[in-house]
């Protein structure tokens, strides 16, 4: 049995969980979901649980640890003064108050968020990434020969499909520009363009700091889509509710995979996860080809762990329950060494 410990939950301001679900409240709609879930089971589990809602001050984290003494920060932060790459310096802030925490480190944070850095760093290793360019804010558009259409354009940096919809498959350069243009004025970063990969999505869940632990491949099925519609991962497509049950779309255990194919992904997951310094837990999309070809399209370090989401969902067909998943997450958080990727 796990000693009970006392834990500093670091959510958002705006997400800060209740107590106990509002009457009424559909709670796999609550924005707050991934706060409630982690809390009320840490709860549950005999741990003392403290909840801050951290927005543009790091002195109220700072008063915690100290007054407080906490054993670990379970980290569900995406960002700090909304700004999303700015997670990275609590982190970093966590590790000068040599306060345990759990999820990545700074360094494979960094790494991991600019798509453009990550695909360099894999294709090094010989990971199989699509051809892609960046296009920053202020400078002209200009595709390369190398980079042929179609091609999908996402921002450089933020995650959770912000900014994607079926428009980000571009199939000329009128519409690239109009794109990485639209990239540019509503998101306010700057895009890259890559390959668009015909095929499969699938994602991997990949749990450690040293030894690794891959689960089962997932995969984003989309039912009910229309012919023509690209089977892509939008904003909508990951967020409404009310898409997905139109479409039918839904994530699932990826279906008919060979056992071999099976391990070959979860290997090149593994890889990415090393080749990009992750720790802690993340999840690695991919596409699959028609060719069985498997591509890695970015790693996502500390994602979304609410019970039954992907993450979630996959340790459980692994064998792991949601509480020993939140147990095994913090373990791996309370035993990281800073100095180990120094």
């Amino acid at each position: 049995m796990s000693p009970k410990l006392r834990v500093l939950a670091l959510v958002h301001r705006h997400l800060v969980p209740p107590d106990e679900i509002p009457e009424g409240v559909d709670v796999l709609e609550a924005p707050w979901r991934t706060e409630f879930d982690v809390v009320s089971t840490l709860r549950d589990m005999g741990h003392d649980i403290q909840v801050l809602g951290v927005h543009d001050d790091l002195r109220e984290l700072r008063r915690a640890a100290t007054q407080w003494k906490p054993h670990i920060a379970f980290n569900l932060l995406e960002g700090f003064d909304d700004v999303t790459i700015f997670d990275t310096n609590v982190v970093s802030h966590l590790e000068l108050l040599k306060l345990p925490y759990t999820g990545c480190n700074p360094r494979g944070l960094i790494l991991a968020r600019d798509k453009s850095l990550s695909k360099k760093l894999l294709a090094y290793h010989r990971i199989h990434v699509p051809e892609f360019e960046v296009f920053r804010v202020g400078r002209p558009i200009r595709r390369p020969k190398r980079l042929q259409f179609p091609l999908i354009v996402k921002s450089l940096t933020q995650e959770a499909s912000i900014g994607i919809s079926q428009a980000s498959v571009v199939d000329n350069d009128e519409k690239l520009k109009e794109r990485v243009g639209f990239v540019h004025e509503s998101v306010g970063t700057a895009a890259i363009a890559e390959q668009y990969i015909e095929g499969r999505e699938l994602y991997v869940g990949v749990i450690g700091n040293q030894t690794l632990q891959a689960f089962p491949v997932w995969e984003l099925f989309f039912e009910n889509m229309p012919p023509e519609a690209k089977r892509i991962a939008t904003d909508r497509v990951k967020w409404s509710l009310k898409y997905q049950k139109k479409y039918g779309i839904l994530s699932d255990r990826a279906k008919g995979l060979s056992e071999e194919l099976e391990a070959k992904v979860q290997h090149i997951c593994k890889r990415t996860y090393r080749g990009l310094e992750l720790s802690g837990y993340a999840r690695i999309d991919l596409r699959l080809d028609e060719a069985g070809n498997p591509w890695v399209l970015e790693a996502n370090p500390n994602p979304q762990i609410a019970y039954g989401d992907d993450f979630a969902e996959s340790a459980e067909q692994a064998g792991i329950s949601y509480k020993a998943l939140l147990q095994r997450i913090m373990n791996l958080g309370m035993r990281w060494q800073p100095e180990s990727v120094a």
